[in-house]
């Protein structure tokens, strides 16, 4: 059971990260309006648009999805920070669509994360060799 919880939740982030790479990268007025906002806008967009469609791909994969899980999960500190401390939870009338998207994937990555703990463990216990963390 433990296996498909992880895998529901690595995918159902993953859906969620790649499906907002769209907007990224075409330049939707939501994307740089936000970016602009945090000025960011248009390198810290395409970046972390770049930053994203790693960790959704990482997360597909059962293998790598523990350090897509981690990389997702400093993507949305960072997203639910930029909400709470610049952009407010509602942007540009979006009805909090946006700060709940990223509420989700934060917990569907901390969740995907804590079900591999044992991959952490291992990596601790290897003197932090990374290629632990890939098998």
């Amino acid at each position: 059971m433990k296996k498909y919880i992880e895998r529901i939740t690595s995918l159902l982030a993953a859906a969620i990260l790649l499906q907002t790479l769209y907007f990224k990268f075409t330049g939707a007025p939501e994307s740089v309006y936000i970016f602009s906002q945090l000025g960011m806008e248009p390198y810290g967009r395409v970046g972390l648009g770049i930053v994203e469609l790693i960790a959704g791909l990482l997360l597909i994969i059962k293998r790598t999805s523990f350090v897509g899980a981690l990389i997702g999960l400093g993507i949305m500190i960072g997203a639910i920070a930029s909400h709470l401390f610049v952009l407010g939870i509602v942007v540009q009338n979006d009805g909090g669509t946006l700060f709940a998207l990223a509420i989700v994937v934060f917990i569907m990555c901390l969740i995907t994360a804590i079900l591999q703990k044992d991959k952490w463990m291992a990596f601790k216990t290897s003197g932090m060799s990374v290629e632990t963390l890939f098998t």
